[in-house]
């Protein structure tokens, strides 16, 4: 039998062992079903239900819970805007096409690269006009130098009797920077002997379009982005004019229409409207659309002169009416009201001095006036400090006042 001391120990260490249950209890509830209880505690349950779970109960799976979204404090981040297209810049309007007529006369334009780009702005300019054809014949690399690569003084008779021109328009001599050869040797630009052989050259060709009999206008060469060569172009434009003027040519001077008021290269400057707009490539050696617009711009009026067509240039469409003849003049605009320049001395015309509706000038009044108008100042009264005459005046008397009685009347 058990002795009643064992009874009392084992009855002292009993709530130790239901403390010790009810701790791996709650361990085992805690670590295995952490989800399940979390969500049976938010449902009501007590500590003792979580404890002492049923079976069925403590093997139900899991139920997932949506976490919270997690409200932001303070000012949110902006976002990004995208960045907006540059605005397209309106397509100019396509220049209507017009048939040339069949007894249209044909100007002939030949050189190096420089002459195709004038020529693209006389064709622009002429676009209207079914009575002037432009057609190019240029050689982009050529030049007077390497007359072994392409001989100009030869060519053009073939091509003068091949077109048949009205006119022909010269532009060449961008690509002669380069050496020359003289006598079996090699002559360095712009030296003496090459300067000679140089001008021979440009004579034997102004020679061959003379012979020809076909009036000529030879445009100048423009400045470039390199200084020495600018300084070259304007060593030829000299040979240039010269070769022209003493072969029944015209020479059309471009070159202030490229360069900035101090005579420098410019990339952009004024079009022919007065607009800026980019006249050059970024090379400093091409030209641009508006810059080949204005090329043609220096050479049509000589142009319209040789071929008889005296209208303002401007309007191409009036150059030559499609019905009139070949070389007929253009008809004569209507006059338009013109008043006489007004002289600023003189606005009347009559001699006089004073503008029409001009009220005469006040005249000077009080001493204030006066002395602002005229700078003279009144005269000092006697006795007052800025009285500076001697002997001095005496002031005068004020009159006595006679006395007067008023009654009172009680």
């Amino acid at each position: 039998m058990i002795s009643a001391a064992r009874i009392r120990v084992i009855l002292r260490r009993v709530p130790i062992l239901i403390l010790a249950i009810a701790v791996l209890a709650v361990s085992t509830a805690v670590f295995h079903t952490p989800v399940v209880a979390q969500e049976e505690y938010r449902r009501g349950w007590s500590l003792r239900d979580l404890l002492f779970l049923r079976r069925s109960e403590r093997l139900e799976p899991p139920r997932l819970i949506q976490p919270r979204q997690i409200q932001r404090i303070g000012p949110r981040k902006p976002k990004a805007r995208k960045a907006r297209a540059a605005p397209r810049r309106p397509a100019e309007p396509a220049a209507p096409i017009v048939a040339k007529a069949p007894d249209a006369r044909t100007v002939l334009v030949v050189g190096d690269f420089m002459a195709t780009g004038l020529a693209e702005g006389l064709d622009t300019a002429f676009a209207e006009n079914n009575k002037v054809r432009i057609v190019v014949r240029s050689n982009g690399s050529s030049g007077f130098v390497r007359d072994d690569f392409y001989n100009w003084p030869e060519q053009i008779k073939q091509l003068i009797e091949t077109e048949k021109p009205a006119a022909v328009i010269v532009m060449l001599g961008s690509n002669d920077r380069q050496q020359l050869r003289v006598n079996g040797e090699r002559e360095q630009p712009r030296s003496e002997a090459w300067t000679k052989e140089y001008e021979r050259r440009t004579e034997a060709f102004g020679k061959a379009i003379a012979s020809a009999k076909v009036p000529y206008l030879w445009v100048g060469m423009p400045a470039f982005k390199a200084p020495k060569m600018t300084s070259d172009m304007l060593a030829f434009n000299d040979i240039y004019r010269s070769t022209a003027e003493s072969h029944g040519g015209e020479f059309v001077d471009i070159w202030d229409g490229f360069v900035d008021e101090e005579g420098a290269f410019v990339t952009s400057g004024p079009d022919i409207n007065g607009q800026p707009v980019r006249l050059r490539t970024d090379d400093g050696i091409y030209v641009s659309k508006a810059g080949k617009r204005k090329l043609a711009f220096y050479a049509e009026k000589p142009l319209l002169k040789i071929l008889g067509m005296t209208a303002p240039p401007g309007t191409p469409a009036a150059y030559a009416p499609a019905g009139a003849p070949v070389g007929a003049p253009a008809p004569t605009p209507m006059p338009v009201d013109r008043t006489v320049p007004m002289l600023l001395n003189d606005p009347a015309l009559d001699g006089g001095s004073e503008l029409l509706g001009a009220a005469a000038p006040a005249q000077p009044d009080g001493p204030g006036e006066k002395l602002v108008v005229e700078g003279k100042s009144s005269a000092a009264s006697p006795g007052r400090a800025d009285d500076f005459s001697w002997p001095p005046r005496k002031q005068p008397v004020a009159a006595a006042v006679p006395e007067t009685t008023t009654a009172i009347t009680p």
